[in-house]
């Protein structure tokens, strides 16, 4: 379980089909091996690591049903540790496990702040409200605004600063992770319009008497 407040910026060394190597230092302070390491969003388990870098498994699953099958050496990447029980939540819930890729369509500028719009699959739109929460490549942000195409966040210069949404472009793939409150609220909603409807009976003094119930 993840925040969606990235620690530090880590730089990818080499990824294969099967394992991603990235360096790093912040992260790596307390880890070992079989922690959780969110990578872009996504979560890792660390198989290997030095002072200066660690490495994790990568499934072709993974590969497909993200964006990190885009990365290639050099790449900035976000990362966070797990949560801890003793930790502060600072952005909100997030999994690490990626809903959909979604793509930049626009970067504009507004005073200090950067507006980023991103389209996602019609199916995202079900869990994604304004000012609700949403995580972009791992990044804990708030919904500014919808549509039936995508939405739009808005970045602080801390998040530019601390974050490689900065470095992104329109065109650019990013992971997005919907809220998890969201999806348990629609999927409980969808379930119980599924339900078959249970035929409400009258009670009346001839259906007491057909059950027993004379006077």
């Amino acid at each position: 379980m993840f925040t969606g407040i990235v620690e530090e910026l880590g730089t990818v060394k080499k990824v294969t089909t099967n394992t991603i190597e990235i360096a790093a230092s912040k992260v790596l302070e307390d880890v070992h091996i079989g922690d959780s390491i969110a990578v872009n969003g996504v979560c890792l388990t660390v198989i290997s690591f030095s002072k200066n870098d660690f490495c994790a498994d990568v499934m072709p699953e993974t590969m497909r049903c993200t964006a990190l099958g885009k990365l290639s050496t050099g790449k900035k990447v976000n990362l966070e540790r797990a949560l801890t029980l003793n930790g502060r939540l600072g952005g909100h819930v997030v999994s690490g496990h990626v809903d959909h890729v979604g793509v930049i369509t626009g970067i504009h500028e507004e005073d200090n702040a950067k507006i980023v719009s991103v389209s996602v699959p019609y199916e995202s739109m079900d869990y994604i409200i304004p000012k609700g929460s949403i995580a972009i490549d791992g990044v804990s942000l708030t919904v500014v605004d919808t549509s039936e195409a995508g939405f739009r966040v808005s970045l602080i210069p801390h998040t530019q600063q601390e974050t490689d949404l900065h470095l992104k472009k329109v065109g650019d793939p990013v992971n997005i992770e919907t809220d998890i409150l969201a999806k348990y609220a629609v999927n409980l909603l969808r379930r119980n319009q599924s339900k078959p409807q249970v035929s409400k009976q009258k009670i009346t003094a001839e259906f007491l008497a057909e059950h027993g119930f004379d006077s």
